[in-house]
């Protein structure tokens, strides 16, 4: 039996190599975006996005999400929700009209139970 390898059988094992290596990676990023809920195609229609999230505790995350252009901060736990950051107001309320700042928002969070 004639056990010699020649250069189109180690092409040709390479090349498998390659490939499956390639099949692999194709299907760990299939199964990200469609774990992730953005679907194969990213859908430029989704208004909610959870855009980063920084995991604190075996239970507790901190959550930066955006909703059309404005982003907010919230602390995640097995029980609640909480609201780290206030949400952004862009709209113009009377008293910047009349050039006095607007009054400052409580600084307290406020928790939201599921």
């Amino acid at each position: 039996m004639n056990s010699v390898w020649t250069l189109g059988d180690w092409l040709q094992y390479l090349f498998s190599f390659i490939f499956v290596i390639g099949l692999l990676l194709a299907l760990l990023w299939t199964l990200r975006k469609l774990q992730n809920g953005q679907g194969l195609l990213r859908k430029h229609t989704q208004r909610l996005q959870t855009v980063e999230t920084l995991s604190v505790g075996a239970r507790q995350k901190i959550m930066l999400i955006r909703v059309d252009e404005r982003e907010i901060l919230v602390g995640v736990s097995a029980q609640n929700i909480t609201v780290l950051s206030p949400w952004p107001d862009h709209h113009i309320h009377s008293s910047e009209a009349s050039g006095k700042a607007p009054a400052a928002l409580a600084a307290s969070p406020e928790p939201l139970t599921p």
